[in-house]
């Protein structure tokens, strides 16, 4: 019963995250009418978020190997938790942003020690298998959900309800942890540094870009701001390579870049997460704002996406394992595309159903991806790096969807504006060039995987729970 329930903990900090990924999109108008501001500063809700989220993914589980990862569940789910409530209590536009950004370091502490304690109380490999697709089912659910829920939540309680929500949930899975997880292992060797250094380039480099990219949608590309923007992620970058290239125990170790297969499944995970949670955002500004639906029914127009989502991911697995990744990663990068190419005409008209059909095929294509392009990653990395492989395609993924974010909301301009229309068609026209661009990355970078007939001893590798990477979070 005690692994059950730390199962249950662990599913609750992993649903909290997922939900606050998907929930706000929904929220967007009504924060719009209640704190003003332009599309940048929503933008920089959703993005904050995300921002911290992804910087601190890659030394998160450094946490884990120096100190007891039930404590460090606990704590990400405390900062979480307070940080929610800030979101909820927040009355300016400024206020929800610290919040949200505090909220991404909370998600980032949750994820990896929540998935390591599922790993602990369940260590016969077997039962750990379906426990860590629980564990992932909960994520995939939670991102399918998430719109309707906030939708709900909205319209009945305000939008301050899908921050607040998070509060008991976080006391609940502090409890189930502290009483049911196992205790620590003593630990054997060195256990890895928190490579300050490196770290800071990576929030300082991702935070610029961010900040230039969606401060260009007001500013202008030339205004100063931007350009300096530009110009510290730039050194950010390059200070980021020279110090891991010199570190002995570097966040991101740079040797493996030279992998092709790693660097084109990061580079797809880019691809993939641009043109989804980008195009989500601002889709839900195009419900609400230009089709004037409410928060609900803007969230349910989203269900049939994500529900397709997560089928295709249970196609997928079955498909690479038969056809090997390469495949499958070009043919689902290809029909996300022609999904979003093929909504072009249709978003001029006032019916869903116009665009209904565009959007299942366009998440059967992201469903596809995703898993294919995890096991890609994993198949490409000796078994001592899977961890930091995970953790970057992780990385790259939400890199993906913060700079998608931030460009989509750049095309479209001002929410309000006669020209809204004009950039979403932009903004799908990007969309469906990434994709593209990731399905050439798949046939140059990805090798295809021949089929093996199941060995007499030996079972074969199991492709990794799909559903978590749908929402954009690794199950390593």
């Amino acid at each position: 019963m005690k692994r059950k329930l730390t199962l249950l903990a662990a599913c609750l900090g992993f649903v909290v995250v997922i939900l606050d990924v998907s929930v706000v999109n929904v929220a967007t108008d009504a924060l719009r009418r209640d704190l003003g501001g332009s599309i940048s500063g929503l933008e920089w809700v959703i993005n904050g978020y995300t921002l911290t989220f992804a910087a601190f993914l890659l030394t998160a589980g450094a946490f884990g190997d120096r100190f007891d990862l039930k404590r460090i569940f606990q704590l990400g789910f405390a900062v979480f938790a307070l940080a929610s409530f800030a979101c909820g209590a927040s009355d300016t536009l400024v206020m929800l942003i610290i919040a949200r950004i505090v909220q991404g370091v909370g998600a980032a502490l949750i994820v990896p020690s929540s998935l390591a304690l599922v790993n602990q109380a369940f260590p016969v490999p077997a039962e750990r298998g379906k426990a860590v697709s629980l564990w992932a089912a909960a994520g995939g659910l939670s991102l399918a959900l998430g719109p309707v829920v906030g939708g709900i939540l909205i319209s009945q309680l305000g939008w301050q309800s899908i921050f607040f929500v998070n509060v008991p949930i976080a006391v609940a899975g502090i409890w189930l942890i502290g009483a049911n997880a196992p205790a620590p292992k003593p630990r054997t060797g060195a256990a890895r540094s928190f490579d300050l250094p490196g770290q800071a380039l990576a929030v300082v480099g991702l935070g610029t870009l961010t900040a230039a990219i969606i401060e260009a949608n007001g500013l202008g590309w030339t205004a100063p701001l931007v350009l300096a923007c530009f110009a510290v992620f730039v050194l950010s970058v390059a200070g980021f390579i020279v110090v891991e290239g010199r570190s002995a125990d570097p966040m991101l170790p740079l040797k493996l870049f030279r992998n092709k297969a790693f660097t084109a499944s990061s580079l797809i995970g880019v691809s993939v997460n641009f043109s989804f949670y980008g195009l989500i955002f601002i889709f839900s500004l195009f419900f609400q704002s230009v089709w004037h639906y409410t928060p609900i029914r803007a969230g349910l127009a989203f269900l049939p996406m994500t529900a397709t989502i997560m089928i295709a991911n249970l196609v997928s697995g079955r498909l690479t394992k038969r056809h090997g990744a390469r495949p499958v990663l070009i043919s689902g990068s290809l029909l996300a595309a022609l999904g979003y190419l093929t909504m072009l005409p249709a978003v001029g008209s006032a019916s869903y159903l116009s665009i209904a059909l565009q959007l299942l095929v366009a998440g059967a294509g992201i469903g596809l991806v995703v898993p294919a392009m995890t096991n890609a990653m994993l198949s490409a990395v000796e078994q001592g790096n899977i961890g930091i492989a995970s953790g970057v395609l992780n990385a790259s993924r939400q890199l993906g969807g913060l700079i998608g974010v931030a460009t989509m909301g750049l095309l479209v301009g001002h929410v309000a504006g006669a020209g809204f229309l004009t950039g979403l068609r932009y903004a799908l026209i990007a969309a469906t060039a990434v994709l593209v661009l990731g399905a050439l990355l798949s046939a140059v970078g990805i090798q295809r995987i021949r089929p093996v007939a199941a060995p007499a001893v030996r079972e074969p590798v199991k492709p990794v729970p799909a559903v978590a990477e749908c929402a954009g979070l690794s199950t390593k």
